[in-house]
C-alpha cells in the first residue's frame, strides 16, 4: 500500500501566548457581551497555551480590507509553503537521501483560508525546479478535514500510479480571515482557537523502493480511507462569504454531534477491514478543540491517553485547520512505532463531514 515517508511542518514567525490573545479579545468584545469574563474562560478551558501567526498581534488591531488580507495570504502561503516542501523532501529525520523536486509526480495543495488563482502550488513551482508536467490538484473548502482528505486523495493517486511520488501541502493562515468587526460568539470562540500552520507530506506508491529512501524501520502505509457527509448539516461549520471576507460559522453543537455520529461511522469503517477499535495502536486525531478530543474519547470509548499527542499539538499550536493532523502524524512518525502497528486517522470538517484513514506501520 502507498506509504507516508516524510512529514514537515513550518512554524509561523509570531508566537502569541493564550493570555495575550485573551486580553486582545477582552478589549474587542467587552462592550458587546455583559458576561465577557465568563465567555473568556474559553481561552483557558481550551487548554491552548500559545499559537503562531504570520502577523503580529498589533496588525489585528487595525482594519484590513479583504483584498489586503488575501494578498497577505498569498505572500505568506508561497513563502512558507515553499519552505515546507523543501523541508519535507530534504528531511534528515525520515529520509536517507533528498528527493529531487523533478521526481515529484503530483502536488495536492490543501487550504481553506485564502483565495489564489493561479493557485499556490503553481506559484511555488515557479520558485522550485519541479518538472513542468507535475500534476497540480488544488483542493479548497474542506476546512479541518482537508489534511486527511489530501492524504486520501494522494493514496488513491498512488494506487493508480504505483511508481508515483506525491506531496500533500497544507497551508492554513486562519488568522488572516479574522474579522475585527464581527462581534459574534462564533468569532469570539474562533479567536480563542484557530491559528496558522503549514505542513507537507510525501506519499509514495508500491513500486517505489521505500527501503532505499526511508530511515525509519517502519513507516505508515495507508490501507484504506473513508469520506462521510452528514445530510442537512451545512450550518455546522464553514465560512459565510461577505463583502469584507470570510466569516466563521462554528456551531456549539459540534462536540455533541461527534458523540452521536462518529462511533457508528468509525465502527462500520473498521468492520469492513475486520478490525476492532481495541486493535488501534495510534489514534491520529485532528484536535479540533479540547471538547472535540473529549468527544472522541466518549464516542469511541477509548482511553484518554490515546489523545495525548493530539492534545499536546493543540496546546502548543492551536487548531490550524487542515494542517493540524500533519503535526500530529509527524510526532507519531518520529517515534519508533513497531511494524504491524495499526493507526486510525480522523478529522472533521465542513459539510458536516468526516475523513478517516486506516494505517499500518510496515
Amino acid at each position: 500500500m502507498p506509504a507516508i515517508l516524510s512529514v514537515s511542518e513550518v512554524i509561523p514567525p509570531f508566537e502569541i501566548p493564550q493570555d495575550q490573545a485573551s486580553m486582545f479579545a477582552k478589549e474587542l468584545f467587552a462592550d458587546v457581551f455583559k458576561d465577557i469574563e465568563r465567555l473568556l474562560k474559553a481561552f483557558q478551558n481550551g487548554q491552548i497555551e500559545k499559537r503562531h501567526f504570520v502577523k503580529n498581534i498589533e496588525w489585528f488591531k487595525e482594519n484590513h480590507s479583504f483584498e489586503e488580507k488575501n494578498r497577505a495570504y498569498i505572500e505568506s502561503a508561497v513563502k512558507l509553503g515553499k519552505e515546507a516542501i523543501v523541508k519535507c523532501l530534504n528531511n534528515d529525520n525520515f529520509l536517507k537521501e533528498n528527493i529531487p523536486y523533478e521526481e515529484i509526480d503530483a502536488i495536492f495543495f490543501i487550504s481553506s483560508t485564502g483565495i489564489s488563482t493561479p493557485s499556490i502550488e503553481a506559484r511555488i513551482m515557479n520558485q522550485l525546479p519541479f518538472n513542468p508536467h507535475t500534476q497540480r490538484v488544488p483542493v479548497w473548502g474542506l476546512g479541518c478535514a482537508g489534511g486527511a482528505a489530501g492524504l486520501s486523495r494522494a493514496f488513491e493517486y498512488c494506487l493508480a500510479f504505483p511508481k508515483a511520488r506525491v506531496i500533500v501541502l497544507s497551508v492554513e493562515l486562519c488568522s488572516l480571515t479574522f474579522q475585527k468587526n464581527d462581534l459574534s460568539k462564533s468569532n469570539l470562540i474562533g479567536t480563542s482557537l484557530f491559528a496558522d500552520g503549514i505542513a507537507c507530506a510525501l506519499v509514495c506508491g508500491d513500486d517505489v523502493n521505500v527501503e532505499e529512501l526511508s530511515k525509519k524501520a517502519a513507516s505508515p502505509s495507508i490501507i484504506a480511507t473513508q469520506s462521510t457527509l452528514m445530510p442537512d448539516s451545512l450550518d455546522v461549520m464553514g465560512w459565510e462569504l461577505r463583502n469584507t471576507g470570510l466569516f466563521v460559522v462554528f456551531s456549539r453543537d459540534i462536540p455533541q454531534i461527534v458523540e452521536g455520529w462518529l462511533r457508528p461511522n468509525v465502527r462500520d469503517f473498521l468492520a469492513e477491514h475486520k478490525i476492532e477499535l481495541e486493535q488501534i495502536d495510534c489514534f491520529i486525531a485532528h484536535p479540533g478543540g479540547k471538547k472535540v478530543l473529549d468527544a472522541y474519547v466518549k464516542a469511541l470509548d477509548i482511553p484518554s491517553s490515546m489523545n495525548e499527542i493530539s492534545l499536546e499539538v493543540l496546546k502548543q499550536y492551536g487548531n490550524m485547520s487542515s494542517a493540524t493532523i500533519f503535526y500530529v502524524l509527524k510526532r507519531y512518525m518520529e517515534m519508533d512505532i513497531p511494524k504491524n502497528a495499526i493507526g486510525l486517522g480522523t478529522a472533521l470538517g465542513p459539510g458536516f463531514s468526516s475523513e478517516l484513514l486506516l494505517l499500518r506501520w510496515n
